[in-house]
C-alpha cells in the first residue's frame, strides 16, 4: 500500500514547559508556501442524491487523497460505479455529521494552524532543502482513524483527534475505552503541528527499529524527537513528547535514577517484547518507577537524551548525519552516563 505513515504566536509557542533550542538558526529570509486543503468540508458537503457524480468530481479535486482516504479510512476502493463505495459513504456521512458539524466550528479558521506549519516548514526547508512537505490535508474521520499521516499530496489531519480535551464526543464511555484519559489529553490544537512534523521526520528518515535491542530502540525512537525539536524549536518539549509538565519535570530531575534503573533492572540488549513495550510503549506511567510521575514511553526520553549527548560531543554534525548514525554507534560515542 502507498501509505507511509499513519500514524497566535508567542502564547502558543511557549505553553507548558520550557522550549527546546535557545540557538535556532536565522530563518527570516526562507520563504515557503503552505496550502491547507479542506477535504473535510468537501466530503461533508457532497450531494448524497447524485452521489456517483459527486464522488468521481471528488476524486477528481483530491487525486493525492481521496484514493487513501476511501481505502485505509472508509475501507473501500473509492469507485464511485462500486455500490459498497457509495454505502459505506452515505452510513458514514450520516453516522459522524453531528461531529463534523461541530469540528466544523472549532476550526473553521485555519489561519493560525498555516502560519504554524510555515514557521515549522522554513526550519524544514533550512535543513533539508530539497524535501517538499506538500499540501495539508484536512480531513474528518472515525475516532479511531489516525491523527496525522503522510499521503501522497502531503500530510493528512484527521480532526477528530484534535478538538480539545473538552469536546463532547471524548467523554463518552465508548471513547474513553478507546483512549484512556493519558491519551487523550493530547488530542488538542496545539499538537497538530508536533504531529505533522513527526510524520515528516519518519517520511525523510523511515524508522528502521525493527529486530533492535532495547536501548538500540530507544536511541533510534529518541532521534526523531532531536529531529523534531530542531524543526520546532521555540514548541515546549511537552508537546514533542506528549508527556506533562510534570512527568517532564521528573524525568529531568531524576535522569541518573532512570538510567541506574534500567542497567539494574533490565537487559539494555533485550529482544523480549514484553520489556520493549514497557519502556517503549504508551501506558500512563512506567512499571517499577513512580506511579505518579513517571511518564509511558520513557525509553523514548532516554534515547533523546543520549542523541543530545551525542549531537553535543560533535556540533559539526548536519541532523542528517546525526539521523542516520547507526544507533550502536550514536550510544558508544555519547558516553552517557547521567548522575
Amino acid at each position: 500500500m502507498y501509505l507511509r505513515s499513519w500514524i497566535g504566536a508567542i502564547g502558543w509557542l511557549l505553553l507548558s514547559g520550557c522550549s527546546n533550542n535557545n540557538t535556532a538558526p536565522d530563518i527570516s529570509n526562507i520563504k515557503v508556501s503552505v496550502t491547507i486543503d479542506r477535504f473535510d468540508k468537501a466530503f461533508f458537503s457532497l450531494d448524497t442524491l447524485q452521489l456517483a457524480p459527486a464522488l468521481e468530481k471528488l476524486s477528481k479535486n483530491y487525486p493525492g487523497f481521496y484514493p487513501e482516504y476511501m481505502q485505509f479510512i472508509l475501507g473501500v476502493s473509492g469507485d464511485p460505479a462500486d455500490s459498497t463505495t457509495r454505502l459505506a459513504t452515505l452510513q458514514f456521512l450520516r453516522s459522524y455529521s453531528g461531529i463534523n458539524d461541530s469540528l466544523q466550528v472549532r476550526f473553521n479558521d485555519t489561519l493560525d494552524l498555516e502560519k504554524e506549519v510555515e514557521t515549522a516548514f522554513r526550519y524544514l526547508h533550512y535543513y533539508f532543502p530539497s524535501y517538499k512537505p506538500g499540501t495539508i490535508t484536512l480531513y474528518t474521520g472515525p475516532f479511531d482513524a489516525p491523527g496525522v499521516a503522510t499521503v501522497r499530496s502531503g500530510t493528512a489531519l484527521g480532526l477528530q483527534q484534535f478538538a480539545g480535551q473538552d469536546f463532547f464526543a471524548y467523554q463518552t464511555a465508548e471513547l474513553q475505552a478507546l483512549y484512556p484519559s493519558y491519551l487523550s489529553r493530547r488530542f488538542a490544537p496545539l499538537y497538530r503541528v508536533p504531529g505533522i512534523i513527526k510524520a515528516i521526520a519518519e517520511d525523510l528518515f523511515p524508522p528502521r527499529t525493527a529486530e533492535l535491542p532495547l536501548v538500540e530502540q530507544m536511541v533510534e525512537k529518541g532521534k526523531y524527537w532531536y529531529l523534531s525539536s530542531l524543526l520546532l524549536p521555540y514548541h515546549a518539549d511537552s508537546l514533542i513528547t506528549g508527556f506533562t509538565e510534570q512527568q517532564l519535570d521528573w524525568c529531568q530531575e531524576n535522569e541518573g535514577l532512570i538510567w541506574s534503573h534500567l542497567l539494574k533492572n533490565e537487559d539494555l540488549n533485550s529482544l523480549n517484547p514484553v520489556v520493549i513495550q514497557t519502556y517503549l510503549g504508551e501506558a500512563p506511567f512506567t512499571q517499577g518507577l513512580s506511579q505518579e510521575y513517571s511518564p509511558g514511553n520513557l525509553g523514548t526520553w532516554v534515547g533523546w537524551q543520549i542523541v543530545k549527548k551525542y549531537v553535543a560531543a560533535h556540533p559539526a554534525l548536519h541532523p542528517e548525519a546525526v539521523m542516520k548514525t547507526n544507533p550502536a554507534t550514536l550510544l558508544e560515542q555519547a558516553k552517557y552516563k547521567p548522575k
